[in-house]
């Protein structure tokens, strides 16, 4: 069977049965489990008790009452995943995404392709337009053979544009590459892109957290760029419209506080326009090479010194910064009032304080008059 050697198969099927159940969505999974303590147990529960979970009425009871019917869906997964050599990973294997299991709306189950690892030591997230010009294509290419000596893991969504051109350069490069996929693990999409979809499984993989011979959606696609944002140690936008997938996913990794960066471009492009929106409005650092990521990420290259990650030094600090500096450690970010109000120092004067210390790089101003710890 293709599942982690430390999941009991029972406890396998549960998981898939409450899954695939109508109106379970991930958070309404975790909420269950959190409450039950395993999806095996929730189908064990007196109706009293169940009942008491939060967000589940009524209808969602008759959940229970289907579990012959769910657990046999769950076993037709399975075989069919045997028989196509998928591999199938629940939230609670240790072979799951570590980096997607602090993340409240990540999938609770995922099913993939391939020779790679979901866990690895470095990963940068590329996206972009599925319109890229050649000034894109090319900047692309850049990107991945100038990051080749950190030996990053690339992660795209296999789509047209920028997606495919990830992808494909990682190959040529011999880098491990991960496509997300918004459609079911067993159809490619789009299948112009196949042969690059067999290509990368003999170091990469394809993912997917839906079933094979499950039914395609379009709103599958945007529900992907979250797993794409939270797989991604930093995710680099290459040319993106006002509004696009592209975006959805920059902003996304954004509120999971990940290190987002974007490719300027020109000011009449309009594919450059959501990058320079981004890198306007704070939400992404300008890329401009390799050592921009290096650098946010603590990457060293082989045979390089190791780059340690600074601690928080309190030594020759007057009262205010201290306080500050302690604020933000605690609440890893925060708005100028409510720093003021943690601290009782003036906003005159707490803004001058914020400002050098911002041009220490010790702190970073935010959208919405945020600020936010940097070491």
């Amino acid at each position: 069977m293709n599942f982690p050697p430390d999941q009991d198969l029972e406890q396998l099927r549960y998981h898939l049965a409450l899954a695939v159940a109508p109106k379970v969505g991930p958070t309404l999974f975790k909420a269950i489990v959190a409450y039950s303590g395993s999806p095996k147990d929730f189908f064990k529960l007196t109706k009293g008790k169940a009942s008491k979970i939060p967000r589940v009425g009524e209808k969602l009871l008759e959940i229970q009452k289907n579990e012959s019917n769910l657990l046999g869906m769950a076993d037709d997964v399975i075989n069919t995943c045997q028989k196509k050599g998928i591999q199938i990973h629940s939230s609670s294997s240790s072979r799951f995404p570590q980096r997607l299991k602090t993340i409240e709306d990540s999938p609770v189950i995922l099913f993939s392709q391939g020779k790679g690892e979901l866990n690895f030591d470095r990963n940068i997230g590329i996206v972009g337009t599925r319109s890229a010009t050649n000034y894109g294509k090319a900047i692309t290419k850049k990107i991945i053979e100038d990051l080749l000596p950190y030996q990053p893991v690339i992660i795209s969504g296999l789509a047209y544009g920028i997606d495919i051109e990830a992808h494909r350069a990682a190959l040529q490069v011999g880098l491990p590459t991960i496509a997300i996929m918004g459609s079911p693990i067993d159809q490619i999409y789009p299948a112009a892109h196949k042969k690059t979809a067999e290509q990368l499984q003999e170091t990469g993989l394809l993912v997917s957290e839906y079933a094979p011979g499950s039914r395609m959606v379009p709103g599958n696609f945007p529900a992907r760029n979250r797993i794409i944002a939270g797989l991604s140690d930093a995710l680099i936008v290459v040319e993106a419209a006002e509004k696009g997938g592209a975006l959805i996913t920059a902003e996304i990794a954004y509120s999971y506080d990940k290190d987002v960066f974007a490719v300027p471009g020109n000011l009449q492009s309009t594919y450059s326009e959501g990058c320079n929106q981004l890198i306007r409005k704070m939400k992404a650092s300008i890329y401009t090479g390799p050592g921009d990521i290096a650098e946010a990420l603590f990457w060293n290259k082989p045979g390089e010194e190791k780059i340690k990650k600074p601690t928080l030094d309190l030594t020759g600090r007057d009262e205010e910064e201290r306080s500050i500096l302690l604020h933000l450690q605690e609440k890893v970010e925060s708005e100028i009032d409510l720093i003021s109000y943690a601290t009782e120092i003036p906003l005159g004067i707490l803004s001058s304080k914020l400002l050098s210390l911002e041009f220490e790089g010790i702190v970073k101003s935010l959208p919405g008059k945020k600020f936010k710890l940097m070491i």
